[in-house]
């Protein structure tokens, strides 16, 4: 069956570029004074953002053009070459808050990172429709995979990053699910990685004391709880129509990662609780017109890459926004479209060209 291009989804098309336009706009207003007082510039984050954008444009109208079928030859080869990545970070990676996670590119820099979500979206999608009824096999068919996923996990982790981490394995589990994996296999799944968090958490003192902060931010409010209680406090200084534009406090050198992390905490603060409900119904839009590409998709290997690449972004936004509102702990993960960070903005847009490539072909199985 020979398959026709029609046009790609409109609400998701439009929730992108208000998700990205609220995203440059709060850069900008997050950052400006500490960019000024740092750099000397105000301007400083919001230009790199913007070079970032228009990088990520071009790969979002790149990867819409392409047949999404060709993606499927390379996803061996786009995995192997992620991997390789995660390795050199591991080895010449740029030292930050005791961690490696970048690689140095001139004046900007590129997380290997957000390179693997990509490459294991496209894999997994591959590799489980390739699967079939196999997949119910745990050593012929679940085995294989779980080796590969956990070996990217734990170089992801050995960086060390325990939230992206958790991201990648999310959207695998969500992937093993869509594709008809046992539920006895699935439970058991969920129960092995419930320990493993856990286990990370306390065999490593910051993460424990992130769970501790969590837990009760006010036991230490001048350290390990200062993050989470001044986002509460920009969050609650809001209102319901927010401070204003430009208007709020917290980024005055109060909150922390006010301009990565925290981001939706100056959203709250300045746009009010208007602002950020339109920010979370953004994202749900995209979660449902990405499940509905998933169903409407013209063969098994599209449908399971329309799930990992929305679910993928979902759950990022789902932990930065749980972080945010102290409704998880933090785990260093950054809100997708609008948080200042280049890599993770040039391939999150090129996961939606993917999905919107994937759209062009809905309803024609």
């Amino acid at each position: 069956m020979r398959l026709r291009k029609g046009p790609p989804d409109f609400l998701i098309i439009l929730s992108t570029s208000l998700l990205l336009a609220i995203g440059i706009v709060m850069v900008f207003s997050s950052s400006a004074y500490s960019a000024m007082i740092s750099y000397g510039d105000q301007f400083y984050f919001l230009k790199r953002q913007g070079i970032w954008t228009i990088l990520g444009a071009m790969g979002l109208f790149s990867a819409m053009q392409l047949d999404y079928f060709l993606v499927r030859r390379y996803a061996k080869i786009f995995l192997i070459g992620a991997i390789l990545l995660l390795l050199l970070v591991l080895v010449i990676g740029l030292e930050s808050h005791g961690s490696r996670r970048s690689l140095g590119m001139g004046f900007l820099t590129f997380q290997p990172s957000e390179v693997i979500k990509l490459a294991m979206a496209i894999y997994l999608a591959r590799s489980l429709s390739e699967a079939g009824d196999r997949l119910k096999d745990f050593r012929r068919g679940l085995l294989p995979r779980l080796i590969i996923l956990g070996a990217v996990c734990g170089l992801i982790l050995a960086q060390p990053d325990l939230g992206t981490t958790i991201a990648v394995a999310g959207t695998a589990y969500i992937l093993l699910a869509a594709a008809g994996a046992r539920v006895s296999h699935l439970i058991g799944l969920a129960i092995i990685g419930l320990v493993g968090v856990f286990v990370a958490i306390f065999t490593a003192d910051y993460r424990m004391q992130r769970l501790l902060s969590f837990l009760n931010p006010y036991a230490d409010p001048t350290d390990s709880g200062f993050q989470i209680i001044q986002s509460l406090l920009a969050l609650g200084s809001g209102g319901l129509f927010g401070m204003g534009l430009g208007q709020g406090r917290q980024k005055l050198l109060y909150i922390p990662e006010r301009h990565t992390d925290f981001i939706f905490a100056i959203i709250g603060e300045e746009l009010g609780f208007i602002g950020a409900s339109l920010v979370i119904c953004l994202f749900l839009i995209l979660l449902w017109r990405g499940l509905r590409v998933a169903v409407t998709a013209p063969d098994t290997y599209g449908s399971l890459l329309a799930v990992g690449l929305t679910c993928m972004i979902v759950f990022q936004a789902i932990i930065n926004i749980g972080v945010v509102t102290g409704s998880m702990p933090i785990t260093g993960i950054t809100l997708p479209l609008i948080s200042y960070g280049g890599s993770s903005l040039l391939f999150t847009l090129i996961s939606i060209g993917l999905l919107l490539n994937i759209s062009r072909y809905a309803g024609q199985r």
